[in-house]
C-alpha cells in the first residue's frame, strides 16, 4: 500500500490510496489527520476537507499493521467571502443568484468564496478567473427550471467589420443558441469549484426532459458549461439531475476532475455526465457515474466546427471511476470531426452499462476526424450488454440512414472520409455480457489500421438478454455471440477468451492480417 496527495488548495486535499484496488481499495482504511481520527474509507480517491491555508499536516492511512504516513501544506488564502454576507438566504425559496454572483466577482486574488449549509436556489452563476468556489457540507444550490428567467447565449456572433466570429453557445457539436448553464465559466482561467456541496439541476420530465427534441426558445442547458477555459479544477462535489449533458467542456485545456459524483435518473434524455469536446490534457480521477446516456463522451464538433477549427481532444486520462447504467461507460464520437488521439482510460469499473468501451463514428465526419492511440486497460465489467463496441455506421443525424452513411461497400475515399488507427484493450475482465463480447466494424475504403486485444475475458449472463451491439443499420438482434470484426487491417488477438457464448467465437470479414496468440 502506498499513499500520495494528488491535489491541494488552502481549504482541501485529495488523497490516493494505492493498494492494486480499482475505484474501491482492497481493505478498509483508517485515515486520520494530524494525529487525529479523520474517517475510515474504501475508496482509492478521497477529499479531505475544512484545512486550514497555509498549514502543515500529516496524513496517516493504517489497515491492521500496514499504516502509510505523509506530509503537506496547504495554500495560501487572502480572504474568504460568505454568500449569506452578501444577502445570499439559502432557504430554498429566495432567487440567491446575484447575491451569489456578487460575491464571486467581489472575490479578490486568491481568496475564497464560501456556500455554507443550506439550499440556494439560482438561475445562472458565471464564473470569473483565478477562483476558488466552496460548496460547503450539505450547500444545495438547486436551479430554478423556468426559461423566462434563464439567460440566451447565442450560438455565433460576427465582428463589426464581419472579418472575424465569435463562438458561443452550442448543441451536439454545432454552434446553435443555448440556455445558459447552472453554472457557466466562458474564457476564464485557474478556476477551482470543490466541496462537499451539490450543484442540482432540478430537472425532471414536467420540465427541460420533456420533449427534449424540441427547442423551445433555445437548446436545453448544461449544468456545468466550460467554454474557453484553461487551468479548472473541479473536486469532491456532487452534480445531478441536469437538464442536459452534465459537465461540457468546450474547447478548453489542463482540465481536473477528481473525486466528483454525477447522478441522472437512468430514463434521463441526453444526460451524458462528463463531455469532453476540443479540449487538451484533462484528467478524470476518481469519479463516480449513474447517467441517463454516455457516462464520457469524448467529442471535438459534429461537422463545422470541427472542420473549422481542426482542434482534435487529446492526451486525456480517465482512472480510478465507476461507470454504471448509463448507455456507453467510456465513449469516443459520435460528434468528432476534429479528431481524437492519445486517450488512456485505466483502472475502471463499468457496470450495467449498455456499451463499455464505446467508438462512434460515419462518413461524414470528414477527414479530420482521425481516431488514434486509444488505449483500455486494467478494467472491469459486470453487467455490460455489449463490452466492445467499434462502429463506423452509427446512423445519428438527418441523413444518418442514408446509402451514404450506411452503404457496407467501399466508397470513394474524400474528405468527407474519417479514420481509425490503432486501438488496443488490455487487461479487462468482463462478467454476465448479454448481445456480443466484441464488436467491431470499420469502414471498406479506409479499413482501422490496427486493434490489439491482449488478456481479455467474457463470461456472459447465463439468461442474456437480445439487443444489438450498436445503433446502425442492417444489424439483427442477438445474444451471447463472441467476436464480429470487419474492416480492420491488423488484428492482434493475445490470450482472449470467451464462456458461454453462443454460434462462433470469430467473424471475421476482410481482416488483412490476424494475429491469434
Amino acid at each position: 500500500m502506498d499513499i500520495k496527495i494528488i491535489y491541494k488548495t488552502s481549504r482541501n486535499a485529495v488523497l490516493e490510496i494505492e493498494d492494486g484496488g480499482i475505484y474501491n481499495t482492497k481493505a478498509l482504511y483508517d485515515i486520520l489527520l494530524n494525529g487525529k481520527a479523520y474517517t475510515v474509507s474504501d475508496n482509492v480517491i478521497n477529499g479531505l476537507y475544512d484545512l486550514i491555508p497555509n498549514t502543515a499536516y500529516t496524513v496517516t492511512v493504517k489497515s491492521g499493521k500496514e499504516t502509510k504516513t505523509l506530509s503537506f501544506t496547504t495554500e495560501t488564502e487572502s480572504f474568504t467571502l460568505n454568500v449569506r454576507d452578501f444577502g445570499a438566504k439559502g432557504d430554498g425559496c429566495s432567487d440567491d443568484t446575484c447575491c451569489i454572483q456578487a460575491a464571486i466577482m467581489a472575490c479578490p486574488p486568491d481568496g475564497r468564496v464560501y456556500i455554507p449549509k443550506g439550499e440556494y436556489r439560482v438561475t445562472s452563476i458565471f464564473l470569473k478567473s483565478n477562483l476558488r468556489l466552496e460548496l460547503g457540507k450539505d450547500a444545495v444550490i438547486k436551479a430554478f427550471t423556468e426559461r423566462e428567467k434563464r439567460p440566451v447565449i447565442p450560438g455565433r456572433l460576427q465582428s463589426y467589420d464581419e472579418t472575424r466570429e465569435c463562438y458561443m453557445g452550442t448543441w451536439e457539436g454545432n454552434p446553435l443558441t443555448m440556455f445558459s448553464a447552472i453554472v457557466q465559466g466562458m474564457d476564464v482561467q485557474n478556476v477551482v469549484i470543490y466541496g462537499q456541496g451539490i450543484i442540482d439541476g432540478n430537472a425532471g420530465k414536467d420540465n427541460w426532459w420533456n420533449d427534449p427534441k424540441n427547442k423551445v426558445i433555445a437548446w436545453r442547458p448544461r449544468l456545468l458549461f466550460l467554454s474557453h477555459c484553461k487551468n479548472v479544477v473541479v473536486e469532491g462535489i456532487t452534480v445531478k439531475n441536469s437538464p442536459s449533458w452534465t459537465i461540457h467542456p468546450y474547447f478548453s485545456s489542463e482540465l481536473k476532475f477528481l473525486n466528483i459524483s454525477i447522478e441522472n435518473p437512468k430514463d434521463s434524455p441526453n444526460t451524458d455526465a462528463l463531455d469532453p469536446e476540443s479540449c487538451q490534457n484533462v484528467e478524470i480521477i476518481g469519479v463516480y457515474f449513474s447517467v441517463g446516456d454516455d457516462c464520457i463522451a469524448i467529442k471535438s464538433g459534429k461537422i463545422y466546427m470541427g472542420r473549422k477549427f481542426k482542434t482534435p481532444s487529446e492526451n486525456i486520462t480517465v482512472r480510478q471511476c465507476c461507470m454504471r447504467d448509463g448507455h456507453g461507460s467510456v465513449t469516443i464520437g459520435s460528434e468528432n470531426a476534429g479528431g481524437v488521439k492519445n486517450i488512456t482510460i485505466k483502472d475502471c469499473l463499468f457496470i450495467d452499462t449498455d456499451r463499455g468501451l464505446r467508438i462512434k463514428t460515419r462518413r461524414g465526419r470528414g477527414e479530420d476526424a482521425v481516431i488514434d492511440n486509444i488505449h483500455f486497460e486494467n478494467i472491469r465489467m459486470d453487467g455490460v450488454l455489449t463490452p466492445f463496441a467499434v462502429n463506423s455506421f452509427y446512423f445519428c443525424d438527418p441523413d444518418g440512414h442514408t446509402t451514404y452513411v450506411q452503404n457496407r461497400e467501399a466508397l470513394p475515399v474524400d474528405e468527407r472520409t474519417p479514420y481509425i488507427k490503432k486501438l488496443s484493450f488490455h487487461n479487462i475482465e468482463c462478467r454476465n455480457a448479454h448481445v456480443c463480447a466484441i464488436f467491431i466494424l470499420g469502414l471498406p475504403e479506409r479499413k482501422i489500421d490496427e486493434v490489439e486485444i491482449k488478456n481479455v475475458h467474457v463470461v456472459f449472463e447465463e439468461d442474456a438478454e437480445w439487443g444489438k451491439p450498436d445503433m446502425l443499420d442492417g444489424i439483427r438482434k442477438m445474444r451471447k455471440q463472441g467476436i464480429i470484426v470487419s474492416n480492420v487491417d491488423k488484428l492482434i488477438l493475445d490470450n482472449v477468451t470467451l464462456l458461454g457464448y453462443d454460434g462462433e467465437a470469430y467473424t471475421l470479414e476482410n481482416v488483412v492480417q490476424k494475429i491469434k496468440k
